[in-house]
Formats: C-alpha cells, sequence, structure tokens
C-alpha cells in the first residue's frame, strides 16, 4: 500500500472512525487520515485472518508503528449493539469524534432475477442498514465537537441504469439518498455530509473475491489512493463548506 502524498497534518486534533477499515479502500483511507494527522478508530469485523487478508489489528499496528494513534475496534455495521460499543470505546479511548468514514460493504452484482433473497438481504443489512447504524451512533459525538464530517462510501454505479439492477447499486442509491436529506438536517449542527465514490474500478480484496470474475481494463481501473486523498479533503469539511453533495474521487484527489 502506497503512501498518500500532500495530507500531512490537515487534521491535527480530530478523531475519525472509520468503518470497514480492515482492507481495501478503507485501509488505506485510514491510513491517511493518520497521515493529515487525525487518531483513528479502525472499525470492521475482521479481528484475525480470514478468507481475505486484513485485519483491525494490523493496520493499526501500521498506524501506530508510523507515529499516529489508531484504535482497532470490532464492528459488525449491522448489529446495533456492536456499532453502539465499538463508537463508545473511540469516545472513551479519544475523547470524541469528529469524523466518520461509512465505508463497510458487501458486494453482490448478480442479476436480480438470479439473487437469492439471502444475498438481498445482505447487501441491505450491510451497505443501507449499516450505513444508517453508524452514522445515527456518531451524529451526536460530533455534534458535540461543534460539527465535524460525515462521508459515505457509494459507487458511480448507481447513475449506471442502463446496465441493469443489482443489490449492490440499490443498496448504495439508497445511502446517496440519506445522505443527501441527511445534509440538510444537520446544516445547523455545522456537520457536513457527503457521499464519495470512485471515478473508476478500484481492484480490492473484496472486489477481486465478488466481483464475479469480470475482467476490469486497466484505463478502467484506479488506485484506493485516489479515495483516500479526496476522502481526506471531505473529512475536513464542516457545513460551511463542502456538504449535501456525490463528490467523484478523481474530482476532489
Amino acid at each position: 500500500m502506497s503512501h498518500v502524498t500532500g495530507v500531512s497534518g490537515q487534521l491535527k486534533g480530530k478523531v475519525a472512525f472509520v468503518a470497514g477499515a480492515s482492507r481495501g479502500i478503507g485501509r488505506t483511507v485510514a491510513v491517511a487520515l493518520s497521515e493529515a494527522g487525525a487518531s483513528v478508530a479502525v472499525a470492521a469485523r475482521s479481528e484475525r485472518e480470514g478468507r481475505l487478508p486484513g485485519t483491525i489489528h494490523s493496520v493499526a499496528d501500521r498506524i501506530n508503528a508510523a507515529g499516529g494513534r489508531a484504535l482497532p475496534v470490532p464492528c459488525d455495521v449491522s448489529d446495533e449493539a456492536s456499532v453502539d460499543a465499538a463508537v463508545a470505546a473511540t469516545v472513551a479511548e479519544f475523547g470524541g469524534i469528529d469524523i466518520l468514514i461509512a465505508n463497510a460493504g458487501v458486494l453482490w452484482l448478480g442479476p436480480v432475477e438470479s439473487t437469492p433473497l439471502k444475498r438481498w438481504q445482505l447487501s441491505l443489512d450491510v451497505n443501507l442498514t449499516g450505513v444508517f447504524l453508524v452514522t445515527r451512533a456518531v451524529i451526536p459525538h460530533v455534534r458535540a465537537r461543534g460539527g465535524g464530517s460525515l462521508v459515505a462510501v457509494t459507487t458511480g454505479g448507481v447513475g449506471m441504469t442502463d446496465r441493469g439492477a443489482n443489490a449492490y447499486w440499490v443498496s448504495k442509491a439508497a445511502v446517496e439518498r440519506l445522505y443527501l436529506g441527511l445534509a440538510a438536517d444537520l446544516k445547523k449542527d455545522n456537520i457536513a455530509v457527503n457521499c464519495l465514490a470512485p471515478s473508476r474500478v478500484v481492484l480490492t480484496e473484496g472486489w477481486q473475491a465478488g466481483g464475479g470474475g469480470r475482467e476490469i481494463p486497466p484505463e478502467m481501473v484506479e488506485p484506493p489512493e485516489a479515495m483516500a486523498r479526496a476522502a481526506v479533503l471531505l473529512a475536513g469539511q464542516d457545513a460551511t463548506g463542502l456538504t449535501g453533495t456525490v463528490q467523484r474521487s478523481e474530482s476532489l484527489a
């Protein structure tokens, strides 16, 4: 994983909660937030190495070894009690939360007709309800800091209605509607609320496991560092800056 340039010190004194931070985009964003000066709660289910590489402990260890401050927090975003416990542990360790990166997700790109109900439900539970739960849990803490930034990671597939329908795109479309409306609700609290999607495909471990073997041309691939740079920029916003938007990584990075 490469170092993300041009972000040093931008978020000094801030605390970020990154859901889905054990690998892929979330891992790269967590490291970049630390490089920008934030203390980071590395939140995910992965406490031990499993089918996919990466754990909350390995990411937190990387950040701490580089001189940052990171706390590994077990978190199943689809479970209310797990989310509440992870947020409480973060506040107990760092004193508050200024930034949320809601990145946890599962990938299912199969057509609707052949999608098992359990896959459809899992996509909604993690990709939509998970964002709702972590967002709801952190809002009071961000408000208590006088404002901050909420960022949900979505996908450019939301707008590709000519490419058909699948559980992943549908769940992410709902997240964008949630966050666009929430931006209006939280403007009075000085909280920026934005969505961030890759401009192209980021070939994460999750994509490689769940992408259905799809071949992606090189010109359609972007490195996770582009998402990390964009996430740092959005993390530094409050309601006086960018809010109520759906951003693409390469327009910000």
